[in-house]
């Protein structure tokens, strides 16, 4: 437990040390707000988290402080094998901005064995950044295997188009880099998704309109 409190004051101190208050600045002025934001630039997160092992102890400590650095410090720390469901689904709910969305999707939650029926399960929520964290989770999990079952296939397309046409612009955005890895994958994906949509060109709703132009723009090379 020492160990532990020692290695937290130590990456504070070295975080502290490595402050950008024009990065911080920046952040704010887009809308990314923390209880408290060093400004440290990502490379110089993964430098820092290079310096310690992976730790479940020391994952879950830097998580549960309020600091910007710390969770996606913690996304890198945290071992896969001790990070069980019913964590996952806590620090979801913990997430409160795209930018830890991003990255603990990334760094974490694309590599858990469980990924594609726990981003399945965040994308059905209600909550926005549960839906960010799960389009997110599944763009990722495109990106390595781009194909899917049939089923998984039409509950991923019902999901997705639901959520753009309901969601923020922070889902609206996920679901977009979910719907592009999909249809870059193949024809026929892109196909399926073209079909969904077709109908939505002279739609009475912006959100129809919106979503039918994307597609249209994102396929208008295949």
């Amino acid at each position: 437990m020492e160990d532990l409190r020692q290695q937290l004051k130590d990456i504070k101190t070295q975080l502290r040390l490595s402050m950008n208050g024009a990065v911080s600045q920046s952040m704010r002025e887009k809308g990314l707000v923390y209880k408290l934001n060093f400004g440290v630039e990502l490379p110089r997160i993964k430098e820092i988290a290079a310096r310690y092992e992976k730790s479940h102890g020391l994952a879950q400590a830097l998580w549960k402080e309020d600091i910007r650095e710390c969770k996606i410090l913690a996304g890198l720390l945290q071992p896969v094998e001790t990070f069980c469901p019913e964590i996952a689904d806590i620090w979801v709910e913990d997430i409160r901005n795209v930018e830890i969305a991003e990255q603990t999707s990334m760094n974490l939650f694309q590599h858990l064995p469980y990924a594609p029926s726990k981003s399945f399960q965040w994308i059905a929520d209600e909550r926005e950044y549960v839906q960010v964290c799960g389009f997110l989770t599944i763009a990722r999990l495109l990106l390595k295997k781009g194909d899917m079952e049939e089923r998984v296939e039409n509950e991923f397309l019902d999901q997705a188009v639901c959520a753009f046409l309901s969601g923020s612009y922070h889902v609206r955005n996920a679901v977009a880099a979910a719907l592009r890895r999909f249809m870059s994958h193949s024809d026929g994906h892109a196909f399926a998704v073209c079909r969904r949509v077709e109908g939505m060109e002279a739609s009475a709703s912006e959100a129809e309109q919106l979503l039918y132009e994307w597609v249209k723009a994102e396929t208008a090379g295949v």
